[in-house]
């Protein structure tokens, strides 16, 4: 498989998990968080499929494109170890939905973020919540939930906080 075929399924994987995770998100109050800017398309996606529930951004430092930069006062700026617990101590467990997409090329080096970053979102999601990830994540007592039609297994992934 091409890089060019991998980036089409992450990004067909995004859009078809984003927009199924908003529906089962759908009836919950709480935020939404994205860990990861970047150019900024999922962030873009989101506002319309999360319209018109608050959306606070996790990110090092600002590269997006205009469209798709969040105002000053909805991004959380520094590295996601210390900005994290920062917003757990300052919204407590209420968010409705995570994303992240914040893993590079190297699938090994992905895991190990992965194993060391879950215990720093799993507190964050509100009870039912769910968490969407390009990577698999390692989560206590989470449900992995199935994919939606349209993603292609291994591209995201999808869980649920217990109620």
């Amino acid at each position: 498989m091409s890089r060019l075929d991998l980036f089409i399924d992450r990004m067909v994987s995004q859009r078809a998990c984003l927009e199924h995770a908003a529906a089962l998100v759908a009836d919950m109050d709480g935020p939404a968080f994205e860990l990861g800017l970047g150019n900024g398309r999922t962030y873009h996606h989101m506002r319309k499929v999360l319209d018109p529930r608050e959306i606070y951004v996790f990110e090092r430092a600002v590269a997006s494109h205009p469209d798709s930069t969040p105002p000053d006062d909805m991004l959380l700026l520094g590295d996601v170890y210390d900005t994290l617990p920062q917003a757990l101590e300052r919204f407590g467990p209420v968010a409705a939905l995570v994303h992240a997409d914040l893993g590079g090329h190297n699938r090994a080096k992905n895991d190990i973020f992965a194993r060391n970053i879950s215990p720093y979102v799993q507190p964050l999601l509100a009870p039912g919540g769910v968490m969407v990830s390009s990577d698999k994540m390692y989560f206590e007592g989470f449900e992995e939930l199935p994919l939606p039609e349209h993603a292609v297994p291994g591209r995201c992934f999808i869980y649920r906080a217990p109620r």
